[in-house]
């Protein structure tokens, strides 16, 4: 399957823009300096032959005796946009000077200018981003709120487009006074997240101001319906980062911030945001941390009697062979906190192990990757539900029509289920309202079960709306 999708990234300069583009991407890079390095080997390559990460190779070209000059014979890239490059790759040298200590005022103001994160800027300082961020705000830096400018400066722009800069002085808008709440949506579409996840924003926001909150939106994607500029009361149209959540909800006096419409982006965000102080409307940060990390969640499953494949944490290559050899091949080997199918594979001999853990370990380092037995000739069934103080109040049973395995952005779904027995789909309802009681969900829920014959298994749980969810 492929999937096209797209971002938006709005800067004062291109600098900012170009990272703030990377990093909406999610693919792992932080921006285009201080982020995740590329080897020598890859590096040449990239340089020689056009490919989607060429931009990240050109830093490294930069230092080790690269000129601009070369590189624009070399890849025919202008060299205004190289020299741009090469300020971000200075910027990051001097930043370096202040590795561990205390960053002067102007240089941490001329890095956020350039479009450098607090992530970012916590890598090179080697500190933790809240720290950063907490520093900037005693130094007295912070983004201003800009207004694009829809009419081309022949009048004053009425419209509601905001994005944050730290180029300016001065907001375009004040705060509004009222209930506000802040929807966080689901950034680019990819195979697993597309527009489901708007339609689910889209009606989030209207149901807030039919309840008579003000809807305030952070979500840069420019196919959705939910970035039209009448569909919330306010519209950051920027990144969907701990720094910028922090910044608006700040700003808005929010009330609350919703994550569990728009996807996985939002979803990784819960257990900075609670330590943070924000208050999470719906399901506890904490819940959604017992679902989404695979071993806590795995653990959960065996404390409540539910059935589930044979799994163990691999935490090198030898437990996941281990494993392997022990329950037989194939098995299935899932990173912590990715959209469902992201960097998953089925494994059936030691060095596919080895390829899948690696790139599980890529997209998802700071979580554990669980592999489990793979059962084939199985069939899936998937459950959305709302629940409230985990008592659901509605689900339903899907059907999907090809066996496990393909993944869910490629499946057929039959509602209502054609040929599940009828004791699979009370079993199912069973353990769903179980999961949803030991969660203590408050919101969308979904669940993912195997079925052969009348046994039934459970692949896992998402404490968010789902791709099927507005198909229900």
């Amino acid at each position: 399957m492929k999937s096209v999708g797209e971002v938006m990234a709005i800067g004062r300069t291109f600098e900012e823009a170009l990272q703030k583009a990377a990093r909406m991407l999610d693919i792992g890079h932080d921006g285009i300096v201080a982020t995740r390095p590329i080897g020598p080997a890859k590096a040449k390559e990239l340089l020689a032959q056009p490919e989607p990460d060429r931009v990240f190779a050109l830093p490294w070209a930069m230092r080790n005796g690269h000129s601009v000059k070369q590189l624009h014979e070399l890849t025919h890239i202008d060299e205004w946009f190289l020299h741009c490059i090469h300020r971000l790759v200075e910027i990051e040298d001097s930043l370096k000077t202040y590795t561990g200590g205390p960053c002067p005022k102007k240089l941490l103001l001329e890095a956020k200018r350039a479009g450098f994160s607090d992530r970012q800027l916590g890598s090179i300082l080697e500190m933790d981003e809240m720290i950063v961020w907490r520093h900037r705000q005693n130094m007295g830096i912070s983004p201003v709120v800009r207004q694009i400018d829809t009419l081309a400066a022949e009048y004053p722009a009425q419209t509601n487009y905001l994005y944050l800069t730290f180029n300016g002085e001065g907001d375009d808008v004040q705060r509004e006074q009222g209930k506000n709440v802040l929807l966080l949506g689901s950034g680019s579409y990819r195979i697993g997240s597309s527009v489901e996840f708007d339609w689910c924003c889209v009606n989030a926001s209207r149901i807030l101001r039919k309840l008579g909150y003000r809807s305030i939106l952070l979500n840069f994607n420019p196919e959705t319906v939910s970035t039209d500029y009448d569909i919330c009361d306010r519209l950051y149209f920027d990144e969907i980062s701990l720094e910028n959540v922090l910044d608006i909800y700040a700003r808005e006096q929010c009330i609350g911030v919703m994550i569990s419409v728009g996807g996985q982006t939002p979803n990784n965000l819960a257990l900075q945001l609670h330590h943070a102080g924000l208050n999470i409307l719906g399901t506890s940060a904490i819940d959604i941390d017992r679902a989404e990390d695979r071993h806590k969640f795995s653990k959960l499953l065996d404390s409540v009697g539910v059935d589930q494949p044979p799994w163990r944490e691999a935490l090198s290559l030898n437990d996941a062979v281990t494993f392997a050899e022990e329950t037989g091949y194939p098995v299935l080997l899932r990173p912590s906190y990715v959209l469902s199918g992201a960097a998953m594979g089925v494994a059936t001999n030691a060095r596919e192990c080895e390829l899948f853990l690696n790139k599980a370990a890529d997209v998802s380092p700071k979580h554990p990757v669980v592999v489990s037995k793979f059962f084939e000739d199985a069939k899936e069934i998937e459950v959305d539900a709302v629940a409230s103080r985990g008592q659901i109040l509605v689900m339903a049973v899907v059907e999907h029509v090809e066996n496990a395995g393909v993944h869910s952005g490629d499946a057929t779904l039959v509602l209502p289920p054609q040929r599940t027995y009828p004791e699979v789909i009370r079993k199912v309802e069973k353990i769903t309202q179980r999961i949803a009681d030991a969660l203590k969900v408050t919101g969308p829920l979904n669940v993912q079960y195997l079925a052969q014959g009348t046994n039934v298994k459970v692949i896992e749980a998402n404490l968010r709306a789902s791709r099927s969810f507005p198909f229900v």
